[in-house]
């Protein structure tokens, strides 16, 4: 089959193995395939979790239609339109723990819508309501909310109940689309005066969840943001790895910090998030009320010029592989 893996001339697509589905898995004919950051990461040679280094097949999640099942698989059968979080998406076939896979709605949801929701899906309904444990009727801030994964935290956050739902971007024009999102209040974090806003519009509490996608240099006005007995989800680090820590703040109002990632948990753990997510969001899917905007497709043969283009950092949405 042809995957775009790791070489040591950059992400080209070569022939490689095709998969054989373990006892738990599923065999999926790939038809489209979405870029996420962690590609990057390991576009270059770093590692994310247990993949990365040379001969690496570039992804994390996709969609299309399950040719073989394991031994242990009952959910899905041979001809099931599938999507899920699988590393090594980009390719011709991909397998996937039959756990965190899920059944393509059939209300007319393209392979290319499908391939842009399993990562999102599971990362903020994680973040939102299990780590964040929100609860209907309290205020959501999202860090760094233009991205695909936070334009679906907004709608999550909407869904789940919030009561405002408030983003960041430091694009103008990706700021000014958020209200299409579910957002009531969007910020730029290069003003120096957003957390007073966050305040205002919250009758001076502050916001009782923020989930940060950006970390770095916004740690500290996050503190000043949030309420008292505030959470802080700690989900990405765009922003850089290290910054300044206010800890006579963080104390002052209680805040619980908290840190999640993909990379540390067990299997059993992310099929319970993914039951999770599903319970709570399927039925809005599958009526076309969640759903991400594509920026971009390319064909898999131009997975380095995809990879690029998020790169560049001028997307707003998606970036879908077509298989």
């Amino acid at each position: 089959m042809k995957a775009a893996m790791v070489t040591e001339n950059g992400v080209e697509v070569r022939e490689a193995p095709k998969p054989v589905p373990k006892p738990n898995e599923i065999l999926i004919k790939v038809r489209a395939a979405s870029l996420n950051r962690a590609d990057l990461a390991v576009a270059a040679g770093n590692r994310h979790g247990t993949v990365g280094g040379p001969g690496t097949i570039v992804g994390l999640e996709c969609a299309g239609e399950v040719e073989a099942v394991g031994a242990e698989v009952r959910d899905f059968k041979p001809g099931d339109r599938a999507m899920s979080s699988a590393a090594g998406g980009f390719a011709e076939y991909a397998v996937a723990d039959a756990g965190r896979a899920h059944k393509i709605p059939a209300n007319n949801m393209s392979y290319e819508q499908a391939a842009c929701m399993p990562v999102a899906v599971q990362t903020m309904h994680n973040a939102l309501v299990g780590a964040g444990r929100l609860k209907n009727g309290e205020s959501v801030l999202i860090q760094g909310a233009s991205s695909g994964v936070g334009l679906l935290g907004m709608q999550i956050a909407r869904h789940m109940g919030a009561s405002i739902v408030m983003g960041t971007s430091t694009n103008d024009g990706r700021r000014a689309r958020l209200g299409e999102f579910g957002c009531d209040l969007a910020l730029d974090t290069r003003d120096p005066k957003w957390p007073d806003k966050v305040k205002e519009a919250t009758g001076g509490k502050g916001v009782d969840l923020i989930v940060d996608q950006v970390s770095g240099g916004v740690a500290n006005q996050n503190m000043e943001a949030a309420a008292i007995l505030g959470r802080i989800v700690n989900v990405g680090r765009l922003g850089g790895m290290k910054g300044e820590f206010n800890f006579d703040l963080h104390a002052l109002k209680r805040i619980d910090y908290i840190g999640v990632t993909f990379r540390t948990r067990s299997p059993e753990e992310v099929r319970a998030i993914v039951t999770a997510a599903r319970a709570d969001l399927w039925d809005a899917i599958e009526a076309g009320k969640l759903s991400l905007p594509i920026d971009r497709t390319f064909p898999l043969a131009e997975a380095a010029a995809a990879l690029a283009h998020m790169k560049a950092n001028a997307h707003f949405g998606k970036i879908v592989l077509v298989v």
